[in-house]
């Protein structure tokens, strides 16, 4: 079985750094765990890190959060469904939402739970993702804050997360002043601008970061290092927090060209024959994982000269050109991930996980 391993070690080292970053400038934070798909190992060791906010996207992981440590606050992160409201009030502590509607009803269930339930009122700003315009935000917030067991303790945002549209000074600006307007108009407090996601970091690095957003949702960059806007590791943490590790269950010297009239696959593509391959061979080795699992795509073997050939559902197929390093059948190959591959893999019930 193939096994996807957490570096804890390298895992701390991007906690600190980021830790270190929002308490010189005084910003809240939560992480973001969807990319841990519940996982009760993983989960225990994020909370070990000393984290007091952990957000997700699946009740069900925040449940296990919950059985873990009930002092830590919980955050769904996406609208609720109307079948799942009973759910997301008895295991999250906060919620981001968007529609009127919903608030009613998580405030009627949190009255019923005897809960107070926190509310972000997501604010579109262009990505067209969920939120509410901004026009229509203090007719909206006038339609809920006076709803019992509900408190408003922040406005948010997202962006880059379906259109890419990435975010700025200008896009950010704007969420103070809706702030302002509504305490001054409602006479009630507005804690937190959560606007802020991994995306949002390197503005904060290059001090670009607007006064007024105080909150920040933070996932990819705590797990992979990554300033997302550059594409490159942040200097002083670590991009390989995660990775695979796979064993070869074959290994022979085979042509590198296909032999017979070719069709389509199980994944509807047609082989591109370079014909200056025919005649030539290779070492090419089957590993112990495949589509079912994880997109090759989102693979990085560790060794520069293996190539990633194809997959299908169970198996991975690579090339190894001459086997300098006389792999045998057995052996295992290590690849660095790229977040969908983590996420996937998380996700997959085929692959252990392990903590190093």
């Amino acid at each position: 079985m193939a096994t996807l391993k957490l570096n804890l070690e390298k895992l701390k080292v991007n906690f600190e750094f980021l830790k270190e970053l929002f308490d010189q400038k005084d910003v809240s934070w939560g992480v973001v765990s969807k990319l841990l798909c519940g996982n009760k190992l993983f989960l225990q060791e994020l909370i070990n890190l000393g984290i007091k906010e952990i957000h997700d996207s699946r009740i069900s992981n925040l449940a296990m959060v919950k059985r873990l440590n009930r002092s830590v606050q919980t955050v769904y992160i996406k609208p609720v469904s109307k079948k799942n409201v009973s759910q997301m009030v008895e295991f999250a502590d906060v919620s981001l939402n968007s529609e009127l509607e919903t608030i009613r009803m998580i405030s009627q269930e949190a009255v019923r739970q005897e809960k107070l339930h926190k509310i972000i009122i997501m604010v579109e700003t262009g990505d067209l993702r969920e939120g509410v315009l901004g026009e229509n935000l203090v007719d909206f917030y006038e339609g809920i804050f006076e709803l019992p067991n509900i408190e408003v303790i922040g406005l948010g945002t997202n962006l880059n997360c379906l259109n890419g549209v990435m975010p700025s000074t200008d896009k950010l600006i704007p969420l103070s002043l809706y702030k302002q307007i509504i305490e001054l108009k409602f006479g009630k407090e507005i804690p937190w601008i959560s606007a802020g996601t991994s995306v949002t970091i390197p503005l904060m690095l290059s001090h670009q970061l607007p006064k007024g957003i105080n909150h920040f949702r933070v996932g990819e960059t705590l797990y992979f290092g990554v300033d997302l806007v550059e594409e490159k590791i942040i200097e002083g943490m670590h991009g390989d927090v995660f990775e695979l590790e796979s064993e070869i269950i074959e290994l022979q010297e085979k042509p590198l060209v296909p032999i017979g009239v070719l069709g389509t696959n199980p994944q509807g593509e047609i082989a591109e024959i370079d014909e200056s391959l025919y005649g030539k061979t290779s070492f090419r080795a089957i590993l112990d994982i495949g589509l079912l699992d994880v997109n090759p795509k989102y693979l990085i073997p560790n060794e520069s000269e293996i190539e990633i050939l194809g997959a299908s559902s169970d198996m991975l197929v690579v090339n190894l050109g001459e086997n300098k390093n006389n792999l045998k059948v057995g052996e295992t190959l290590k690849f660095k991930l790229k977040y969908m591959g983590a996420l996937a893999l998380m996700n997959s019930n085929y692959i252990e996980k392990s903590v190093i």
